[in-house]
């Protein structure tokens, strides 16, 4: 005889949403156009297109949601758009050598592209110099106008030195060159016997009485004389040459001047730039300093031994440091910096170590990181990454707070940081896209005063858009597109309507289409995989089915041996009979990347008492607070039913069996009620039936998460277990929405293998678990005789009398024992 259908059971096309392929407009993907706009992100997309689009400070933009609902491909899918419509190219940025002042390196902005030629024209500028310059001094016409000074130097000398002869040979001396060392200077000595002699020689002459010494004091008074004046001679013939020296000189630099100004002209010219005109002024200034670097290598004086190099090349001041090169952008970059440490994001000021061990830095070693990069175009950062790097998120709030950027070298770990250096700042007009979590998010906006200000737009993330004709025909698109690009099969219309399935169950709502694509995307890729496994070339139901069950089969492992120990009854489960003050409840485990549901035995013991409710997991330190508020309900809801004409009076203790883990969430709260009540009103409860749903203090119940996997967990047990027939699920009445059972649950559910029950109050449930009316309050405040609630409120006024009783004559015992204790001894002695 076919079982009768509760009016509470919930209909077979209620427990899934199904999708006729039939309904699609297309048999397979190739019929479709690749998805080109965005799906299921209105809200996000509007406030990340008004961050961008406003161009004021602070506009950057905080995108928030749950991982995987496509934050990232989304952002740089909008920010590429942006950039093909804007077509501006920021400018190129470049560092150049401060000639005055080294430790400040200027900056020089130039338009996209020119960067490259401006350091190429200079380096083409100096190149031509070094081979220019040589030949200019080996020509014949600086020769001639050199040896034109010269020779006037020389002949000036002469004349000094014709004059000084005369006179010396005038005195009776001579004039007679000495070899000191590699120079030769002329030296005054007097003429003996017509020989010039050493005045010194003359001296020992005159000790030996070989000269007489009246002559010699004579001789010796016009030797310094003389001597006094060769030394004036020499000293204005210093002066002399030191003059010709700064002809020479000046004629050297007047003649660098002419070429290399001429070299100089066109490249000037061809930028028409101030700041440039300043630079090669100053450039040149420096090299007529420097000239020597352009005359030829001197030879060593020994054969066979190398000259010793000056350290470095003479011309690295006049390189050009091109820090950022725009030429072959499209548009503003746009730039994902997936690894912001400071370097990375800032740049840094690096240093080498001279052959004296000692730092050195100039400004080629100026290095530059994403963020000057993206300087006139956007940035994405995660913020997780950016607060856990040291330096950079105080160094980024500061640099879009000023808008400027000061390249320094940040190493937290060294103990002297400063680089010496202080280039000029980088002005910047830059959008930051922070990539965050809901939690991150707000986080940051109560501790960080300065995220209101310079991140004023949040564009927030759905996990989930409305279910309706266009979504479905946006998401068959998006399939098309990921076919497109990652050349896969294309999917019949049975496989699209597989997936879309999928995807409203993975909301867990029937009404809505989960937006997290990077998973769907997966699950694309792994139906493909399996379709070519079978050597097909339509990826078609069957294989979506397949990919999704491999995927539960990959990680279900700890599920396996949780059921492994329910079917050797190590973990005790009742599918069958009935039992007083016992309910299996359901409970969900999330291992990360997959959830299950498992029953769970619940049990409630009731005495006289007046301790109330006892959570034994709470006394155990095991209970949650969701949980513990739960429990606090449940006696709220007892005292509102039952305690309106008496005390509510018991003991009663309340246990999650073999949970050993903890406890929390209140899904279980109606459970618990339940157990309470069969052992309140000592009606036994079916055990083929597993219950789920939290309870409010009107008794009525309310919707919880993991419906479907705690409906399918407890399926899965009584196939294990064995099937009867009669077993089932009750649910809450809200959840009926949320349903999205796997296709075996539906099927056996169909065929009246299994049961699927809705409750909206607590009376309702007590009702389809014991078979029995819960019963309604009459008029005169009692219950029907026999229901539940008349049994249970029976048994709550008889612990209450009992207590009450009890508690009186403990009291007259207690008097009887006092009055005892005060009677009055008998006096024998009369």
């Amino acid at each position: 005889m076919p079982r009768k259908k509760s009016v509470n059971e919930v209909p077979v096309d209620k427990l899934r949403w199904r999708l006729d392929p039939a309904t699609l407009s297309f048999e397979t993907t190739e019929d479709l156009k690749p998805l080109k706009e965005i799906i299921g992100q209105k809200r996000g997309v509007e406030a990340f297109r008004f961050g961008m689009g406003i161009d004021k400070p602070g506009y950057n933009v905080f995108v928030t949601g749950t991982s995987g609902t496509g934050r990232m491909s989304t952002v740089k899918k909008l920010l590429e758009e942006m950039a093909k419509k804007e077509g501006e190219m920021p400018d190129d940025l470049c560092y150049v050598n401060n000639f005055k002042s080294p430790e400040a390196p200027i900056l020089m902005r130039l338009k996209a592209g020119m960067g490259s030629k401006f350091k190429q024209d200079v380096r083409d500028f100096v190149d031509t110099l070094k081979k220019d310059v040589p030949r200019l001094f080996e020509s014949q016409e600086y020769l001639n106008r050199k040896k034109e000074i010269m020779q006037e130097y020389e002949k000036s000398g002469k004349s000094f030195f014709k004059d000084l002869e005369l006179k010396v040979k005038e005195e009776g001396f001579a004039l007679v060159d000495v070899q000191a060392g590699q120079i030769k200077r002329p030296e005054v000595m007097p003429l003996v016997d017509g020989n010039p002699v050493h005045i010194d020689q003359v001296e020992g002459m005159v000790e030996k009485g070989r000269f007489p010494k009246e002559e010699f004091e004579g001789l010796k008074k016009k030797h310094a004389e003389l001597r006094e004046g060769v030394d004036q001679i020499f000293l204005e013939l210093r002066d002399l040459q030191k003059g010709v020296q700064e002809n020479v000189e000046k004629m050297d630099r007047l003649m660098f001047e002419k070429v290399a100004t001429q070299v100089a002209t066109p490249v000037k010219k061809r930028y028409n730039n101030k700041k440039i005109d300043q630079y090669f002024a100053d450039m040149l200034d420096d090299m007529t300093e420097n000239l020597q670097a352009f005359l030829p290598q001197a030879q060593p004086a020994i054969p066979g031994m190398p000259l010793m190099q000056p350290e470095g090349d003479p011309f690295h001041p006049y390189q050009i440091n091109l820090l950022v090169e725009n030429g072959d952008q499209k548009g503003p970059p746009v730039l994902v910096e997936s690894y912001p440490t400071y370097r990375n994001l800032f740049g840094s000021i690096e240093r080498v170590v001279d052959r004296s061990g000692v730092w050195k830095t100039d400004f080629s070693k100026i290095k530059v990181g994403s963020f000057i990069k993206a300087n006139g175009g956007y940035l994405v950062l995660n913020l997780l990454d950016a607060v856990m790097e040291p330096g950079v998120w105080p160094a980024l709030k500061r640099s879009l707070k000023t808008k400027q950027m000061e390249i320094e070298t940040y190493d937290p770990f060294y103990l002297f940081t400063t680089s010496g250096l202080k280039p000029e700042p980088i002005d910047m007009d830059i959008k930051v896209v922070i990539i965050s979590d809901e939690y991150m998010y707000h986080v940051a906006q109560h501790y960080d005063a300065d995220v209101p200000k310079i991140f004023k737009v949040r564009a927030d993330f759905d996990n989930s858009m409305d279910k309706n004709d266009d979504s479905i025909r946006q998401f068959a698109e998006f399939i098309k597109m990921k076919n497109d690009e990652d050349k896969l099969k294309p999917m019949d219309s049975t496989a699209v309507a597989a997936l879309v399935e999928h995807a409203v169950r993975m909301t867990g709502r029937q009404e809505k289409i989960s937006t997290s694509f990077p998973a769907v995307t997966d699950l694309i890729r792994e139906a493909d995989f399996w379709a070519g496994e079978e050597g097909e070339s339509l990826v078609r139901e069957k294989h979506v089915d397949k990919a999704i069950e491999a995927r539960i089969y990959r990680s279900n492992r700890v599920e396996e041996r949780i059921q492994e120990m329910i079917d050797r009854g190590t973990l005790m489960i009742d599918v069958d009979g009935e039992t007083v003050g016992q309910v299996n409840g359901l409970a969900v485990y999330s291992m990360g990347d997959y959830m299950f549901g498992k029953p769970s035995r619940i049990t409630a013991t009731t005495s006289m008492g007046r301790e109330g409710i006892i959570n034994i997991e709470r006394e155990a330190d095991m209970s949650g607070s969701t949980h513990n508020k739960g429990i606090l309900i449940l006696g709220g809801y007892l005292r509102r039913k039952y305690a309106q004409d008496k005390p509510l009076t018991m003991s009663a203790s309340i246990a999650f069996e073999q949970s050993y883990s903890g406890v929390d969430g209140d899904s279980a709260s109606s459970t618990e009620i339940y157990a309470l009540l069969s052992s309140l009103s000592g009606v036994p409860i079916k055990q083929s039936i597993a219950v789920t749903g939290s309870v409010n203090q009107k008794g009525e119940v309310q919707a919880i998460g993991g419906v479907n996997h705690k409906i399918e967990g407890f399926y899965d047990c009584c196939c294990h277990l064995g099937q009867t027939g009669q077993q089932g699920v009750m649910i809450p009445e809200s959840n009926v929405k949320d349903l999205m059972l796997r296709k075996d649950v539906v099927e056996a559910v169909k065929k009246g293998e299994f049961h699927i029950y809705s409750a909206k109050t607590i009376d309702e449930g007590i009702g389809i678990l014991t078979g029995k009316e819960a019963g309604e309050l009459k008029p005169d405040g009692t219950y029907p005789k026999g229901t539940i609630n008349f049994l249970v409120n029976d048994r709550l006024k008889k612990l209450a009398e009992g207590l009450k009783k009890f508690g009186e004559e403990e009291k007259e015992e207690k008097k009887k024992g006092k009055q005892k204790k005060e009677k009055p001894k008998t006096d024998n002695a009369i």
